[in-house]
């Protein structure tokens, strides 16, 4: 039962923080670490990436069946743009990446800086370019960005909204076509896993709670996904610029006093 309830709160705590502006790789490895919780194991963390997968495939469906429809339209173009620098950056520090992410020795610091981007985008003037006027060069720096996010506690969502923001681009729409280009990214991830898993023993008494945390992963990006998209239309996104400075303070400060 314990176990089934923590893979329950690790599969909320992937399913919200993936979306929000929080990084989700970065209150996992703080959970980890305050409440004593094993790794999770590459595949229920395959898992937890196939669950947040299916919320941005429901949440986007059409125009995700556009894009199946349209192989060749320019949404298709702008998405493998924005895909290959993450590709390349994931790849060509994916050792280095998962010893810190395993450590989590810098994420404090990243936590503050993820604050910073989100409170200086918010005071940035607001864009006004729509969608369709997203151009291949904001998919390549925003695809950078999103490689940049590998660090274990930059967030992913956070860096490529502030990418979008920057460039002009409409707040609804930059929110729109950062959870898009999260998709390959994320099929990515889990594709990489996968082949990882091949040769790797499964644990079968671990499939249902393991099934159920990626049910309850899937449920909370759904919900993350929605009230990010109304927060970024509606609101500002300088909260969770103060929510992760003070994760981020108390990470640095509380060694200190033997925590």
């Amino acid at each position: 039962m314990l176990l089934l309830l923590e893979y329950i709160f690790l599969g909320i705590v992937q399913g919200l923080t993936e979306f929000l502006p929080i990084s989700s790789t970065g209150h996992l490895v703080l959970f980890r670490r305050l409440f004593g919780l094993q790794e999770v194991g590459l595949l229920f963390d395959t898992m937890l990436h196939f669950g947040t997968l299916i919320a941005v495939i429901i949440v986007f469906w059409p125009q995700i069946r556009y894009i199946l429809t349209n192989p060749l339209c320019k949404l298709t173009k702008l998405l493998v743009v924005g895909t290959i620098p993450t590709a390349v950056i994931g790849l060509a520090f994916e050792d280095y990446f998962e010893e810190i992410s395993r450590t989590g020795v810098t994420i404090g610091w990243e936590f503050l800086a993820t604050g910073v981007i989100l409170w200086g985008v918010e005071s940035m003037r607001r864009g006004q370019r729509k969608f369709d006027q997203i151009s291949y060069t904001d998919a390549l720096i925003i695809g950078t960005l999103q490689g940049a996010a590998i660090l274990p506690a930059i967030s992913r969502s956070g860096l490529t909204i502030a990418g979008a923001l920057m460039r002009g681009i409409d707040r609804a729409d930059a929110a729109r076509f950062s959870f898009l280009l999260s998709l390959p990214a994320i099929l990515g991830a889990c594709l990489l896993q996968t082949v990882k898993l091949v040769k790797a023993p499964i644990e079968t008494s671990l499939l249902a709670p393991m099934l159920v945390g990626t049910m309850f992963a899937g449920l909370a990006g759904y919900v993350a996904i929605r009230w990010m998209m109304k927060i970024i239309s509606t609101g500002s996104m300088k909260g969770f610029a103060i929510y992760v400075w003070i994760l981020g303070l108390l990470i640095l400060i509380l060694p200190f006093f033997g925590w």
